[in-house]
Protein backbone atom coordinates (compact mmCIF):
# COMPACT_ATOMS: atom_id res chain seq x y z
CA UNK A 1 0.00 0.00 0.00
CA UNK A 2 1.83 3.36 -1.08
CA UNK A 3 -0.54 5.33 0.83
CA UNK A 4 0.67 3.68 4.32
CA UNK A 5 4.26 4.04 2.96
CA UNK A 6 3.87 7.41 1.97
CA UNK A 7 2.63 8.12 5.49
CA UNK A 8 5.11 5.93 7.63
CA UNK A 9 8.06 8.12 5.47
CA UNK A 10 5.81 11.28 6.69
CA UNK A 11 5.74 10.47 10.06
CA UNK A 12 9.61 9.21 10.17
CA UNK A 13 10.64 12.94 8.65
CA UNK A 14 9.18 14.92 11.95
CA UNK A 15 11.26 15.59 14.39
CA UNK A 16 8.72 17.25 16.96
CA UNK A 17 7.73 15.11 19.72
CA UNK A 18 4.41 17.67 19.84
CA UNK A 19 3.29 17.78 16.62
CA UNK A 20 3.53 14.02 15.92
CA UNK A 21 1.09 14.30 19.08
CA UNK A 22 -1.08 16.83 17.68
CA UNK A 23 -1.34 14.21 14.14
CA UNK A 24 -1.70 11.39 16.97
CA UNK A 25 -4.98 12.75 18.33
CA UNK A 26 -6.47 13.97 15.08
CA UNK A 27 -6.11 10.65 13.32
CA UNK A 28 -7.02 9.00 16.38
CA UNK A 29 -10.22 11.09 16.32
CA UNK A 30 -10.66 10.59 12.45
CA UNK A 31 -10.32 7.17 13.25
CA UNK A 32 -12.98 6.90 15.59
CA UNK A 33 -15.61 8.53 13.60
CA UNK A 34 -15.69 11.58 16.29
CA UNK A 35 -15.25 14.43 13.92
CA UNK A 36 -18.41 15.99 14.65
CA UNK A 37 -21.15 17.78 12.07
CA UNK A 38 -18.79 20.99 11.60
CA UNK A 39 -15.89 18.73 10.23
CA UNK A 40 -18.35 16.04 8.08
CA UNK A 41 -19.91 20.08 6.32
CA UNK A 42 -16.47 21.64 5.74
CA UNK A 43 -15.66 21.48 1.92
CA UNK A 44 -12.52 19.22 0.98
CA UNK A 45 -10.50 22.76 0.75
CA UNK A 46 -11.58 24.18 4.11
CA UNK A 47 -10.41 20.68 5.79
CA UNK A 48 -6.76 21.46 4.06
CA UNK A 49 -7.09 24.84 5.01
CA UNK A 50 -7.91 23.93 8.46
CA UNK A 51 -5.15 21.24 8.72
CA UNK A 52 -2.33 23.64 7.55
CA UNK A 53 -3.25 26.18 10.06
CA UNK A 54 -3.10 23.64 12.56
CA UNK A 55 0.26 22.88 11.50
CA UNK A 56 1.47 26.46 11.18
CA UNK A 57 -0.24 26.74 15.04
CA UNK A 58 2.90 24.79 16.76
CA UNK A 59 5.35 28.07 15.10
CA UNK A 60 5.67 30.77 17.62
CA UNK A 61 6.43 33.32 15.11
CA UNK A 62 2.72 32.83 13.96
CA UNK A 63 0.87 33.24 16.95
CA UNK A 64 -0.35 36.79 18.50
CA UNK A 65 -0.21 36.99 22.28
CA UNK A 66 -3.43 37.58 24.03
CA UNK A 67 -2.22 41.13 25.01
CA UNK A 68 -1.92 42.08 21.47
CA UNK A 69 -5.65 41.08 20.07
CA UNK A 70 -7.18 42.42 23.47
CA UNK A 71 -5.09 45.64 22.36
CA UNK A 72 -6.31 44.95 18.41
CA UNK A 73 -9.95 44.98 19.73
CA UNK A 74 -10.35 46.69 22.71
CA UNK A 75 -13.23 49.07 21.17
CA UNK A 76 -14.94 45.72 21.34
CA UNK A 77 -14.48 44.52 24.42
CA UNK A 78 -15.82 46.95 26.39
CA UNK A 79 -18.43 46.62 28.82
Amino acid sequence: MRTKDDFHNLIEKIEDEEVLKGYFKLFQRLNNNQTGELWDNLSSEEKDELLLSYDESFDPSNLVSHEEVKKQHDKWLKK
